[in-house]
């Protein structure tokens, strides 16, 4: 952010640098009509102005740019621990976290200073340059009027011309501003060189949801991945924690690329598909869910195409957040800064925006994770008769979610280890541990701890 408002100044000071010019050529003219041999002493110092104006723009330019860096440091550190706020708080270690984002602040005044000591060398050496034009102009004046070649007052003149042609201060001020931007433009192209996903131009084929994932590796866990996830079918994901699961959950519709293999939407390869087709048909909700908009039905609202009111009361009921939203001052109309959310109401929240949007695909990415059992009951039995139609991919944590669902897609490793009912699985004794492990019992049983939504990084839900 700083990168890019330092950048910004450019189209301003660019204009400014160059309207600051005029008054010294319109100088340098007139010293021309009243002798030519003033203007060429002017005239043949401007080579070595410029090149100390080219100069004062690659200082400035690299002061300014370690700054930014030392900047962006500090400001990477403090939104890693915003986004670890609960994790921090639980383990104690706020004075510690503290001190890791404020290491670098000594640093940044070093280099604070660094660049303000370079604007300050720039502008005195800028003064001198302007003081011995100014004495070079008025020296040969002086030689030319004792020549006879010059009155007193075209003298006079050439004084005030003089300070005009050499009173290049204002341009030296845009030109620090300049560096700076230079500096700020190529922390921002940084970030802007950072690869973007592309999408293709086609539409969402026909067909029932069906998902395939080919020799998918990925995101350092998956490896080598085969699995077939039928359209219309719900399959829950379990896996040891590392096993890939939240990573399978990324993949389904996008939020990630495998960096080999491709993942297939009813026999058509994701990256085909456009922006619009691939978020219309494939909808998620995570364990910690961002909310956007002004209001609570904004916020349910959101997604690539508005749905009718009736599908939002709806699918909230589904999500069984119509209670507690009626109970809001407002109801829905209630501005989302003034509806505080305990955990589980935050994740009923998101599972009834993905509902209300769900298209062929759902994913569920640990969104029941802060529920209670009943209520996880209630809305699993909302996700397994009312989207029944639909390609439900459900990462799931307990025991009792896997056995209601079609297919159980047991990953370990980052492979798949079986694809198969929960009831044939559960006599494989280290299936069973799958969900008496610590971490299964943990998740299961309370908020989940990790970093952004479902283990997938904040914002791509909206992506």
């Amino acid at each position: 952010v700083g990168g890019a408002a330092e950048a910004g100044v450019a189209p301003a000071a660019a204009p400014e640098a160059a309207a600051g010019l005029l008054p010294a050529a319109g100088a340098l003219a007139a010293l021309c009509l009243i002798d030519w041999r003033i203007a060429a002493a002017i005239a043949v110092a401007l080579p070595a102005v410029a090149l100390l104006m080219r100069a004062f723009v690659r200082d400035i330019t690299a002061s300014a740019t370690r700054y930014l860096n030392v900047q962006g440091t500090i400001a990477g550190r403090l939104a890693e621990a915003l986004g670890g706020a609960r994790t921090i708080a639980a383990a104690g270690t706020a004075d510690r976290e503290t001190a890791r984002i404020l290491e670098p602040l000594p640093g940044l005044r070093a280099e604070g200073e660094t660049m303000w000591r370079v604007q300050g060398g720039v502008a005195a050496r800028g003064l001198l340059a302007l003081l011995l034009l100014q004495v070079a102009a008025v020296g040969v004046a002086g030689a030319e009027l004792a020549a006879g070649r010059v009155t007193p007052g075209e003298l006079v003149a050439t004084v005030q011309y003089a300070g005009l042609a050499a009173g290049f201060g204002p341009v030296l001020t845009q030109v620090l501003r300049l560096g700076r931007a230079r500096a700020g433009a190529r922390r921002a192209a940084e970030i802007l060189a950072l690869p973007v996903p592309s999408h293709g131009p086609d539409a969402a084929p026909p067909g029932p949801g069906r998902l395939e994932f080919r020799g998918v590796t990925a995101l350092g866990v998956l490896d080598g991945l085969d699995l077939t996830v039928p359209g219309g079918r719900a399959v829950a994901v379990v896996g040891r924690s590392g096993s890939g699961t939240s990573e399978l959950a990324a993949l389904a519709g996008r939020l990630a690329d495998p960096d080999e293999g491709e993942v297939l939407l009813d026999g058509t390869p994701l990256p085909r598909l456009t922006r619009t087709a691939l978020r219309r048909e494939i909808g998620y909700a995570f364990a910690r869910p961002a909310l956007f908009g002004a209001t609570v039905r904004d916020a349910l609202a959101f997604g690539p195409a508005r749905p009718p009111e009736a599908r939002l009361v709806e699918s909230a009921r589904a999500a069984r957040a119509d209670a507690f939203i009626r109970r809001l001052p407002g109801g829905y109309d209630t501005p989302l800064r003034q509806a505080p959310m305990s955990g589980g109401e935050l994740q009923r929240a998101g599972l009834a925006r993905a509902f209300a949007h769900a298209g062929r695909v759902l994913v569920l990415d640990d969104a029941t994770s802060s529920l209670d059992t009943v209520t996880e009951v209630e809305i699993t039995d909302a996700v397994l008769t009312r989207f029944a139609d639909r390609t439900r991919l459900i990462i799931a944590h307990r025991a009792s979610t896997a056995a209601r669902t079609d297919l159980v897609a047991w990953l370990e490793n980052g492979r798949l280890r079986a694809l198969a009912p929960h009831a044939a699985l559960w006599n494989d004794p280290a299936y069973r541990a799958v969900f008496t492990a610590p971490e299964a019992r943990t998740t299961a049983s309370g908020p989940d701890r990790r970093a952004s939504d479902g283990g997938v990084p904040d914002g791509r839900e909206a992506g």
